[in-house]
C-alpha cells in the first residue's frame, strides 16, 4: 500500500490512552509535595517592582529574580546552588568581602524555596523578611569601607529600599499587593481566641476575689454587698475594665456572642467559657484592676487613673496590626 500522508492510520488503543499519551507531562502542584501559594501579587518598593506571594501556611515570599534585580543584580538566578563551601546562599550573599557582615541566622533564613504560584506555575522565592535583611548587611559593609567599587550599586539600591521599608513593613506591603490582609485578620482573630474560648461551657469556679468587690463597695462608698445584693452596675464596671481591655475588646464580643441568647438573656458567666489560659489572663487581669482600685479614693479617682492603663494581650505585636486590618 502506497504511504499517502493524508491517510491516517487507525490507531490501536483507547481514547483516554492517547490524550494522555499526547498531553503534556506535567507535575500536578497538589501532589508535588512543593507549597502552593494562595495570593500573589506585586509590590511596589521605591522604584523597584517584586513579585510576591504567600503561601497557604502564611509564609510570605519574593520572587528569587524580581529580589535579585531590586538589588541591583542584573543576572538573573537560575534555581538553587552552593555557593560558600556547604552552606546554600542566594547569589546576592556570596561575595567573599561581605561575609563577615551576615548574622549566623542569615544562614538558615535565606534559603531558597521552590513553590507554585496560584496559577501552577512554578517559582523561586525567598522569605520577605530576607530583604530588609541583605540590605542590612551591604549598608554594614560599605559603612565599614569594604565593598569595592562593582558593589557600591547595590549598596545605593538597599539604601532606597530600606528608607522606602522604614514606612510600611516588607510584611504588610505583602500582604496588601498579594490582598492576603483582607483574610488575615479574621484568621488571625480565630487564632487569638482559641487561646482564651473554651469549646464548651466549663463548671463554674470562684473567679473574682472577694477583696475585689470590698475594693468596688469602697470607691462607690457602698455598705458591704453580697453576690446577691450588688447593684447592677458593677457588672458594667467588670465589662469595662476587666473584659473589655483584653486583646482590645475582641475575646469580650466573643463572650457576647458565645453568652447571650437571641432574647438578651446570659447562658452564664463569661469566665464559664475561658479555657485555662483564658482563666490566666482574667486573673491577671482581675489583680491588674484590683491594684488600681487600692490606690484610689473614690470611683472618680479610679476613672482617671485607668483611664492610662493599656490593654492586656497575648500578641500585641500582631493583633495590634489586626486590629488596624478589621477597624
Amino acid at each position: 500500500m502506497p504511504n499517502d500522508k493524508n491517510i491516517i492510520e487507525p490507531i490501536d488503543a483507547s481514547f483516554d490512552d492517547v490524550t494522555k499519551a499526547l498531553a503534556p507531562r506535567l507535575k500536578s502542584p497538589v501532589n508535588s509535595g512543593l507549597p502552593i501559594a494562595k495570593y500573589a501579587g506585586t509590590l511596589t518598593i521605591g522604584e523597584a517592582e517584586i513579585g510576591c506571594a504567600v503561601l497557604d501556611d502564611g509564609t510570605r515570599l519574593l520572587t528569587q529574580s524580581d529580589m535579585m534585580r531590586a538589588l541591583g543584580r542584573a543576572r538573573q538566578a537560575k534555581g538553587r546552588g552552593f555557593y560558600d563551601a556547604d552552606v546554600n546562599l542566594p547569589a546576592f550573599l556570596t561575595a567573599k568581602n561581605i561575609k563577615e557582615f551576615i548574622p549566623n541566622d542569615l544562614y538558615v533564613t535565606s534559603s531558597q524555596i521552590e513553590f507554585f504560584m496560584p496559577n501552577g506555575q512554578k517559582a523561586f522565592g525567598y522569605k520577605a523578611e530576607l530583604l530588609p535583611q541583605v540590605c542590612d548587611v551591604y549598608l554594614e559593609a560599605r559603612d565599614a569601607g569594604a565593598l569595592v567599587q562593582s558593589q557600591l550599586h547595590i549598596a545605593r539600591q538597599a539604601e532606597i529600599l530600606v528608607r522606602s521599608l522604614a514606612k510600611v513593613g516588607i510584611v504588610a506591603l505583602v500582604d496588601e499587593a498579594t490582598g492576603y490582609q483582607r483574610d488575615r485578620g479574621h484568621d488571625a482573630l480565630r487564632m487569638l481566641l482559641e487561646k482564651y474560648i473554651s469549646e464548651g461551657l466549663q463548671k463554674w469556679i470562684h473567679t473574682f476575689p472577694d477583696p475585689f468587690f470590698a475594693e468596688l463597695d469602697r470607691l462607690y462608698d457602698n455598705a458591704p454587698t453580697t453576690s446577691r445584693s450588688r447593684p447592677q452596675y458593677y457588672g458594667r464596671f467588670i465589662n469595662k475594665y476587666v473584659y473589655d481591655p483584653i486583646e482590645h475588646g475582641y475575646v469580650k464580643a466573643k463572650l457576647n456572642e458565645l453568652n447571650i441568647t437571641d432574647d438578651g438573656k446570659r447562658r452564664a458567666r463569661f469566665h464559664q467559657w475561658l479555657n485555662d489560659d483564658g482563666r490566666t489572663i482574667l486573673t491577671r487581669q482581675i489583680g491588674k484592676v484590683e491594684g488600681i482600685m487600692e490606690m484610689c479614693d473614690d470611683i472618680e479617682h479610679f476613672k482617671r487613673v485607668a483611664r492610662r492603663q493599656k490593654s492586656i494581650s497575648v500578641a500585641p505585636y500582631l493583633f495590634d496590626e489586626m486590629n488596624k486590618i478589621i477597624d
